[in-house]
């Protein structure tokens, strides 16, 4: 098994958040979200991962840190990284075909944008699975259309009548995927764009046509991470989700002193908080400082210093410091607002 998975966008909408680091390996509750994606899919493989194929961007951006980074991920996992680039922004049909090479055997591709939890297995016998969330408003997303028994007959773009309440989330298992490959292949020869793009639809449609049987995976919780707001939600709930589960979320190598804690928090090793208040729903990184403040349903990541705060629904990026009375912040990496 093959993991697949296209990260050369730039995050615009998570914007001041992304102006130095990819969207992906922004840290929602203490870990980047690429990193808890890939956790969670490997153990819903639950088989050996051959490869994790990564398709990243521009090397000003994705540079030798992103790479060694996505190299030791894959490491963790016991799996070999294989690194392609997408030099231009020609869609999602055309960064997978970027991995050309590595596009053959059984895949999962994934796209990191969101965070998910899975608790059913899936149909690794047939030809393709498509993840899907049931949302309350479909004509915002991409949903499936499925016949009497329950296989995917069609996929249709925020559609104006109801077809179905089942998102498609962005994550899709390939019994062999160099029939995907064949598709896309041809999408591309043609020209078939949609908005001067090549999608990944146009490939699966093509599939569909060809009767190729695909089936729906569940989700129990999708979050996405698409901007600010989003990310605090998705902070939020990952969360509460981690203390549910009995991990140990404030490092017994941070340092508190007179201050209160109102769980759940994440709080890093090496951070010091001092007379201040924290949470609920506090994500705090690595080495950081937060001094005479109040803060809840907040990110704060690395080596950050906070002092004089009182905010609420703020993310505060990498190498920052801050100090003032705004009440909702939002400031990237290696930002001072004093």
């Amino acid at each position: 098994m093959k993991i697949i998975i296209p990260m050369a966008g730039r995050g615009s909408r998570l914007r001041p958040q992304t102006l130095t680091t990819p969207k992906p390996l922004v840290s929602i509750a203490g870990s980047p979200i690429l990193f808890q994606l890939v956790k969670d899919t490997v153990k819903l493989i639950n088989e050996p991962i051959e490869e994790m194929v990564f398709i990243i961007g521009d090397p000003l951006f994705f540079d030798k840190k992103v790479v060694f980074d996505l190299k030791d991920l894959a490491k963790k996992h016991n799996s070999k990284a294989i690194i392609y680039r997408q030099l231009n922004p020609l869609g999602t049909g055309h960064a997978i075909m970027c991995a050309k090479e590595s596009l053959s055997g059984s895949a999962i591709v994934i796209y990191p944008d969101t965070l998910i939890k899975v608790d059913k297995n899936f149909d690794k016998k047939s030809d393709v699975v498509i993840w899907t969330k049931q949302v309350d408003n479909p004509e915002s997303y991409g949903v499936v259309k499925l016949n009497s028994s329950n296989q995917i007959i069609d996929l249709v773009e925020k559609p104006i009548e109801f077809i179905s309440d089942l998102a498609v989330i962005g994550m899709y298992y390939f019994k062999e995927i160099s029939q995907l490959r064949d598709k896309l292949e041809l999408v591309i020869a043609n020209k078939k764009t949609n908005s001067g793009e090549f999608q990944i639809n146009d490939g699966l449609l093509d599939m569909m046509k060809e009767g190729k049987i695909f089936s729906v995976g569940e989700v129990s919780e999708w979050l996405d991470c698409g901007d600010v707001k989003k990310c605090i939600i998705a902070n939020k709930s990952m969360l509460t989700f981690l203390k549910e589960d009995g991990i140990e979320l404030i490092s017994k190598k941070s340092n508190l002193i007179n201050s209160i804690i109102i769980p759940p928090c994440f709080i890093s090793e090496g951070t010091v908080i001092k007379n201040s208040t924290i949470g609920p729903h506090v994500s705090i990184g690595f080495e950081s400082e937060v001094l005479d403040s109040i803060i809840s349903n907040s990110i704060i990541q690395d080596n950050s210093k906070i002092r004089n705060a009182n905010i609420k629904k703020s993310m505060i990026g990498n190498n920052c410091q801050y100090d003032g009375t705004g009440q909702e912040i939002n400031i990237g990496d290696f930002s001072e607002l004093i």
